[in-house]
């Protein structure tokens, strides 16, 4: 899916001895959003924004061990090691000998010769590494200008960690002109080095610039125009990250201690084998506990109290992620957890006094937002009519953000159909759930809309296993505990035909091997994903076992 975007110049922070101005170049191709003001804090702003970018970074998908350095080690000595292998006889050893010094000459020319490309490469390289780094973006953070607050909105380069940055206006001084809506901003790693300079004796101003809107035509060569082809599974993680938010949520507060005592056990341990997960074992009116899987580390939050009506116990996996949240520590008042259900999405919300950071994690460190299993986090939750949809729409621009309940009285309609038309436009990328203010803002991802009917599943076989658990077509569901995990099985009426679906899911909640009666699974077995008949027991399972929602 290909984006547009159109900056008049780069971003870039102008830092002087006694003053840093920090100014965003918007995208010019969208409707005019624009901000002045005189950042009142600026150290926590910092460490705010610095956490932004390590969420921007971040990327914990699995690398394989460099073995290139060996190989070429193994190719320039291969000749030498056949020699010592074949070398039976005087004659052929010294054959061989002589091969091999024939071989280190024409490699010592060859060095001579290609030396300067290899040298110009690798700086090139270090170059780009250090002045265009920006590359390794994905896309540019989104910005967002409201009546009560600005934010900014960012998604990781692996596809499972979401970061969103709000600054109230109370900590801007002197707020110049402003215009609400929402841009794309130019940035790069260049800014975020610039950003470690900002100083509290120095006075700080963000400038999201208005003129990117409205210059002359003979400025036109100051334009930059840059076109990024995103994967679809990009565009529909951002949009489950909406859609997630919305769902029902078990909820409690964190003290910063605590907070700072779960990341020291996470830099400290280094686990070799699964369940890779944090426990939280939730008792009304008692100290969250916290228990580190494989080894059975557990943490009594003594100063955060979950103060919900049952007990509960649910599971997270990727708990790396949350040493994001470590540059926040000394600024944080709380840490707000919303945990939707084992091996489902969760939410931390930090607040900052002035500024509030949310973090959203999918069920996995493995790009979980849009597949296997979490995709149905986009289907309908209500039925609402296309004019009764827009005007709850028309509303919340009316206000930009304000609650579902406020809307139903305001307008007169059920709240439950305004909470539905909400989730549409969430689902669209077009309105997201603030988690710390609870209520909805107006919030366009993209200047054109989106191509849901494209987005909203992986492939046909994802769409073919909703439709299966809409339609009550898998049945004689069964789910048996193994010592590794879960076992669930059950049939599925595909076109007239029942099919047996049987998977096992480990202890870290991941596949870990299924089969199915089809032709598909018969054919490619996992190879290429999991039939239609497994994906629909996965999804009946998750519907029904162990969510762990409040």
């Amino acid at each position: 899916m290909e984006f547009n975007y159109r900056y008049l110049g780069r971003s870039a922070i102008d830092d002087a001895p006694d003053a840093s101005d920090m100014s965003f170049a918007p995208d010019t191709l969208r409707e005019p959003a624009y901000f002045k003001g005189e950042i009142a804090h600026p150290v926590p702003f910092r460490e705010a924004i610095s956490a932004l970018h390590a969420v921007v970074t971040s990327d914990l998908r699995f690398k394989p061990k460099d073995r290139s350095e060996y190989m070429r080690w193994v190719e320039q000595h291969e000749a030498a090691l056949l020699a010592e292998y074949m070398g039976r006889s005087e004659d052929i050893a010294a054959r061989a000998r002589e091969v091999t010094t024939e071989l280190s000459e024409l490699r010592r020319e060859s060095g001579k010769v290609l030396g300067p490309y290899y040298r110009a490469q690798a700086e090139y390289f270090r170059y780009l590494y250090k002045h265009d780094y920006n590359a390794w973006f994905v896309l540019d953070p989104v910005i967002t200008v409201h009546p009560d607050e600005v934010f900014f909105e960012c998604f990781s380069e692996d596809e499972s960690s979401y970061g969103r940055l709000a600054c109230t206006h109370a900590m801007f001084k002197d707020v110049g002109e402003f215009a609400y809506g929402t841009t794309n901003i130019d940035y790069s790693a260049e800014l975020y080095q610039q950003f470690q300079k900002l100083r509290s004796y120095k006075r700080t101003h963000l400038t999201i610039e208005p003129a990117g809107f409205s210059v002359a035509t003979s400025r036109e060569e100051d334009y930059i125009e840059e076109k990024i082809d995103l994967p679809d599974s990009w565009v529909r993680g951002f949009l489950q990250v909406s859609s997630a938010m919305t769902l029902p949520a078990t909820s409690f507060d964190l003290h910063p201690m605590d907070v700072a005592s779960l990341c020291q056990i996470l830099k400290r341990k280094r686990e070799q084998h699964g369940p890779r997960s944090i426990r939280f074992v939730l008792e009304p009116g008692q100290p969250v506990k916290a228990i580190f899987e494989p080894w059975g580390i557990e943490i009594v939050c003594q100063r955060s109290r979950f103060d919900g009506d049952g007990a509960n116990e649910i599971r997270i996996w990727g708990r790396r992620r949350l040493l994001l949240l470590q540059r926040l520590g000394p600024h944080m008042r709380k840490l707000t957890v919303h945990l939707t259900g084992t091996g489902l999405p969760s939410f931390y919300v930090a607040d900052l006094g002035l500024m509030t950071f949310t973090l959203g994690l999918s069920g996995w460190t493995a790009n979980d937002w849009s597949r296997l299993g979490n995709f149905d986090l986009m289907a309908p939750r209500a039925e609402v009519d296309e004019f009764t949809r827009k005007r709850v729409f028309d509303a919340l621009g009316e206000t930009w953000c304000e609650s579902a309940t406020s809307l139903s009285g305001r307008l007169g309609i059920d709240s439950a159909l305004v909470q539905g038309a909400l989730s549409a436009y969430a689902q669209a990328g077009r309105v997201i759930f603030d988690l710390s203010a609870g209520v909805y803002r107006k919030r366009e991802l993209s200047r054109d809309p989106l191509p849901l009917s494209a987005l909203r599943f992986q492939n046909d076989r994802e769409d073919k296993a909703n439709r299966f658990v809409e339609a009550n077509l898998v049945k004689n569901l069964r789910f048996d505990a193994t010592p590794n995990g879960m076992a669930a099985e059950g049939t599925v009426m595909d076109d007239a035909k029942r099919y047996q679906a049987r998977l096992v899911v480990d202890r870290d909640e991941r596949l870990a091997e299924a089969n199915c009666e089809c032709f598909y699974y018969q054919r490619n077995k996992l190879f290429k994903g999991p039939c239609e008949h497994i994906l629909a027991v996965r999804i009946a399972h998750r519907r029904e076992h162990g969510q762990g929602h409040s």
